[in-house]
């Protein structure tokens, strides 16, 4: 089938075209997990889980994470006509037009940019409160976000599969010391008998509470939909996002509710629900390790609660800086935010663009004077959440307007059917989420208003861009997505 032209581009000293043919699939699930942040989720949302809504959080981890898989079919059926690192924005455009397709894209990469700037705010906290109580190191949060802003910033600058396989070191020593604390609690026992209570459907769907299990449910998979980010610097595209799409999260959905599950093994049902009611709550799988394991396991996850935040950072910069790159080479942001490094091929500049902006985000921070945590880094992430979750909703309707016209021999329960389902199952997520965002931001009043608003305007906003493009600069409009090829 034949292609439009690609739109040309001024000749400079740097290139714009991303690193070909060099991310695997497990390079990519490494960049996709650590975005999940996997020791955070179970240190933080499983204790918050038990706290507000009972025992079900196991059973609404293994629910979202079906919800997800549905949506997987369809989106990595459309990945191999789709292959272009602005993926959401792509989806949008050629599923629902192209004014869709810009709206999406405004929501996904404010919603990304928010996600790595606020694990600034995580890094530095957790990082002063950390090294201040285990090693007696007494340093303002600042210095340990700007340290790990310049590491980011360095990891940008470089080939991709360096930042991949720092991200295997990180994340491999996260899953591995609560898979050792799973082991040990099995085989120890807890003080009651087993039970499986906690996937049971009323437990689930039907407990008092249960919007607040789906709200860290969603948010729990964050970032699962940047495998198709990385299509165009994939070693095989067709193969590698789909297998990378499927093994992450199948993974998240079985490790998720395995160790939230292991909390009720751990201390009981009866005693994991009184545990989550006392002041230090969260600290309760640092407890677990302690008593299963000794001194050292607390200690150990612990530091790797902040090597796990900094894991996030690093993959929500790099794919941050992909979506700057790719608006930059469709003209919807500055054009030199698409020129890549001639010897690596990194978006060099769209990184840049990125730190600098995470910079000013902690200096705003530090100087204001507010709280790093729940000033910054909390409300932040929960602008994040809200947009992101809202945006594959959005892509999965795409899917499926994709496929509509034509199925392209795909089953109809693969493309229509299945991302049908897991559209409907993220719009009520985002709605669970904005009906219950006080959970998320830890804040109440109208401020949770303002802090929803960015997404709905920016879906319009974008829309509004679309037709404006189309009125006023009709052949710009007509290039659009068509700088890279798709396969037919």
């Amino acid at each position: 089938m034949s292609q439009p032209n690609p739109v040309s581009v001024p000749t400079t000293t740097t290139t714009t075209t991303l690193a070909q043919r060099r991310l695997g699939v497990w390079a990519i699930v490494f960049f996709v997990v650590s975005a999940a942040a996997p020791l955070t989720v179970v240190a933080s949302a499983a204790a918050t889980d038990f706290r507000l809504a009972g025992i079900g959080g196991p059973g609404a981890m293994l629910a979202s994470g079906v919800v997800l898989i549905l949506f997987a079919f369809g989106f990595t059926a459309m990945s191999r006509y789709v292959r272009n690192t602005g993926a959401f924005y792509v989806y949008g455009a050629r599923g629902l037009g192209k004014p869709i397709g810009i709206g999406i894209v405004f929501v996904t990469i404010f919603s990304y940019a928010a996600l790595c700037i606020c694990f600034y705010g995580f890094v530095g906290f957790f990082g002063e409160m950390t090294f201040a109580a285990l090693f007696g190191i007494e340093l303002p949060w600042t210095v340990y976000a700007i340290l790990a802003l310049v590491v980011v910033g360095v990891l940008g600058y470089r080939k991709i599969d360096v930042g991949a396989r720092v991200l295997a070191v990180l994340l491999t020593a996260e899953v591995a010391i609560l898979l050792v604390l799973a082991i040990a609690v099995l085989a120890q026992g807890g003080p009651e008998p087993i039970s499986f209570a906690s996937f049971a459907p009323e437990n689930v769907f039907f407990a008092a509470g249960s919007g607040a299990l789906f709200v860290f449910g969603f948010g729990a998979y964050l970032g699962f939909e940047s495998t198709a980010i990385y299509t165009e610097e994939a070693k095989d595209p067709a193969k590698t996002v789909p297998a990378a799409t499927y093994i992450s999260i199948a993974f998240l959905a079985v490790f998720y509710a395995f160790t939230f599950w292991i909390l009720t093994v751990a201390f009981g049902v009866d005693g994991v629900l009184k545990l989550a009611l006392q002041d230090d709550f969260q600290d309760m799988v640092f407890h677990a390790g302690d008593q299963y394991l000794g001194a050292w396991a607390g200690v150990t996850m612990r530091v790797l609660i902040v090597t796990s935040f900094f894991a996030c950072l690093l993959a929500f910069h790099n794919a941050s800086s992909r979506y700057l790159f790719s608006l930059g080479r469709e003209r919807l942001l500055p054009s030199w935010l698409a020129q890549t490094q001639p010897t690596t091929q990194a978006p060099h500049h769209a990184s840049l663009v990125m730190s600098l902006i995470s910079l000013a985000a902690v200096l705003i921070t530090l100087f204001s004077g507010a709280d790093p945590f729940l000033g910054f880094a909390l409300p932040v992430y929960s602008i994040g959440v809200a947009g992101l979750v809202f945006a594959q909703a959005v892509a999965a309707i795409a899917v499926v307007g994709f496929f509509l016209r034509d199925r392209r021999g795909h089953s109809p329960w693969r493309v229509l059917v299945a991302p049908a389902l897991g559209a409907a199952g993220l719009l009520v997520g985002w709605i669970l989420i904005a009906l219950n965002f006080d959970l998320v931001t830890g804040l109440t009043g109208p401020v949770n208003l303002a802090l929803l608003a960015p997404t709905p305007v920016l879906f319009i906003a974008g829309i509004v861009v679309g037709f404006v493009l189309r009125s006023r600069r009709p052949q710009h409009y007509a290039e659009l997505t068509t700088l890279v090829p798709d396969d037919e």
